[in-house]
């Protein structure tokens, strides 16, 4: 029987770290909680969790010297998954409390979501399962780690800010949000992120965390 996937859950300070790993262990992964940057740099596989402001978090990140090795990590071509505000740091820039720079790599902007019209069902924060449908111009879901997921399924949310990737291909899937279409996952090459937490997202979380978990490093 061959052994787990190692897979490193980065700890910063900032994420739903214990049910991130427990969500990973669910799938078969070998789950290896760190704030190590040397352990980073040598992963085969890595999930930069996340929740709170995005300023913070890169703070944090630069703090223990992990901004720079995600980056190193990056560059090896091992996947590399950024879940909720950790999809966020994986692009250059968000506007939230001012402007912050972020890990760069993968090009484009964080910005607010689209203001809701005066009591519509449309809430910030948006909170709650949303449905997610494919990107147009995007990665078709068969060859992605949505292999599993289907038009239409729900994934639970938390966020207030949204990702604008300046690649249209670079989105993978969407959400409705107050009329618009918002990026719920990104994806270009080895790495991907998603809004939503996979973790808390049920069986469509679970085979989203499973297709990174067991897919070719």
């Amino acid at each position: 029987m061959s052994a787990a996937p190692a897979v490193v859950v980065v700890d910063y300070g900032r994420g739903n770290l214990f049910s991130v790993c427990q969500a990973v262990s669910k799938v078969g992964g070998a789950p290896a909680l760190t704030s190590d940057p040397a352990a980073v740099r040598q992963a085969q596989r890595v999930i930069l969790p996340g929740v709170g402001a995005f300023g913070d978090a890169m703070a944090g990140l630069a703090a223990r010297g992990l901004d720079d090795a995600l980056r190193e990590f990056a560059r090896t071509g091992r996947p590399l998954l950024g879940v909720c505000l950790g999809m966020q740091l994986l692009l250059e820039e968000s506007t939230e409390f001012g402007r912050h720079g972020g890990l760069g790599l993968i090009p484009g902007q964080v910005d607010r979501l689209p203001a809701p019209a005066p009591g519509g069902r449309d809430k910030i924060p948006n909170v709650g399962w949303c449905q997610l449908w494919p990107a147009p111009g995007g990665l078709p879901w068969a060859l992605s780690l949505f292999a599993r997921v289907k038009p239409g399924d729900f994934a639970y949310f938390v966020h207030s800010y949204a990702v604008h990737p300046r690649e249209g291909g670079h989105r993978l899937a969407d959400i409705a949000f107050a009329g618009a279409p918002v990026a719920a996952a990104i994806a270009a090459g080895h790495i991907a992120g998603c809004q939503f937490h996979p973790e808390k997202s049920g069986e469509v979380g679970l085979a989203i965390l499973d297709a990174f978990v067991h897919g070719a490093p």
